[in-house]
């Protein structure tokens, strides 16, 4: 598929304050890519530089295999949702979606046509005359949507479009944000916090961190297969484990606790031989057993959080080391000895190098 996006080694700093480091990102035509990380990791601000509201340092920005890294904002033909909408309340929802299509050159005789036709899109057909501040939280980010599409751009960039909405009327725009651009089909790029909405949203995700790109992949790959430690313990639910890694061949080997107990496992990455690792293993990775059993790693139930048909259980190891296993609501209840095993048909738990996370 066509790349329509590409941004190749942007490099950004404030001051003396590296805040994006050589981030190279190529976005397929209709693809819809989440830039995800915590707050401080340069995600709003590679969203501001393909935007045109900041110059890299270096690097470069292409479209359609232009060159726009100097091009002014109002040039690139982008549409960019905000978040906090940026909608005009003495406006007209017809007259915030006709805001931007003079500039882009669209008639005043075209103008309400392509408004009618934008709100359409967006299922706010007839919403024309309405009041901006006579609608929902939803229903006003549907706004923002169309007053970005009307001048139908190249790509559409959003930034946190949905961390204004409580949780309820969240879950149910971000199913109707995607399949209008899905229905549209057009390139998409856009920043978020949270996790579940990357998943929902993204194609592919980007996770960032220090400026750095991390990985990018589908949901599937950042989960199952993380390239680092923070990719695996920013992604999902996961317990940290200390262990000395012990190397077999083509990446798999063992975890090595004490006691001599030895857990199959996948290197994250490069590991000497008996040197010490980070075992990273996600809550279904693991099951309850007896402390007697082979192979378990003896602890105490010390919370157990109910969720339905699974409970998942916090266990306090040796040296204060706590693990989150996911196991029927029955399977055991706070202050129980229990023992931690790996769990069967799981895929093995993957061990990274001990260096902290900044």
């Amino acid at each position: 598929m066509t790349v329509e996006l590409e941004l190749q080694s942007l490099e950004k700093r404030f001051g003396a304050q590296p805040v994006t480091r050589g981030v190279s990102l190529s976005v397929r035509q209709s693809e819809i890519v989440a830039l995800l990380g915590p707050s401080g990791s340069g995600k709003t601000t590679v969203l501001r530089l393909v935007a045109g509201f900041e110059t890299p340092d270096s690097g470069r920005i292409v479209v359609g295999g232009e060159d726009v890294t100097d091009t002014p904002p109002e040039r690139r033909r982008f549409g960019m949702v905000f978040q906090h909408y940026a909608l005009f309340p003495h406006m007209s929802v017809g007259e915030n979606v006709a805001f931007g299509l003079e500039p882009a050159g669209i008639s005043r005789a075209e103008a309400p046509g392509r408004v009618r036709e934008t709100l359409a899109v967006v299922d706010l057909a007839g919403f024309e005359d309405r009041r901006v501040t006579e609608l929902s939280g939803g229903q006003q980010q549907r706004v923002a949507l169309a007053r970005a599409l009307a001048p139908r751009p190249r790509v559409l960039l959003l930034d946190e479009p949905l961390s204004n909405l409580d949780p309820t009327l969240r879950d149910r725009t971000r199913r109707e944000l995607k399949r209008v651009i899905r229905r549209v089909g057009i390139t998409t790029l856009f920043v978020t916090h949270e996790q579940e909405e990357a998943f929902e949203l993204g194609d592919r995700i980007a996770v960032l961190h220090g400026g750095r790109l991390e990985q990018v992949g589908a949901p599937e790959e950042l989960y199952e297969q993380p390239a680092t430690r923070f990719v695996a313990t920013f992604i999902g639910r996961s317990s940290v484990l200390p262990v000395l890694w012990r190397a077999g061949s083509d990446g798999r080997g063992a975890a090595e606790f004490p006691g001599d107990v030895r857990w199959p496992a996948v290197s994250g990455g490069r590991l000497p031989d008996g040197g010490p690792a980070h075992l990273v293993a996600r809550p279904e990775g693991l099951a309850l057993g007896s402390p007697g059993q082979v192979g378990a790693l003896i602890g105490e139930v010390i919370e157990r959080r109910y969720a339905g048909r699974v409970a998942f259980y916090t266990v306090r190891l040796a040296d204060s080391v706590e693990a989150e296993v996911l196991a029927p609501p029955d399977a055991a209840k706070p202050g129980d000895a229990v023992g931690v095993v790996p769990a069967r048909d799981a895929p093995p738990p993957r061990a990274y190098a001990p260096d902290p996370i900044a």
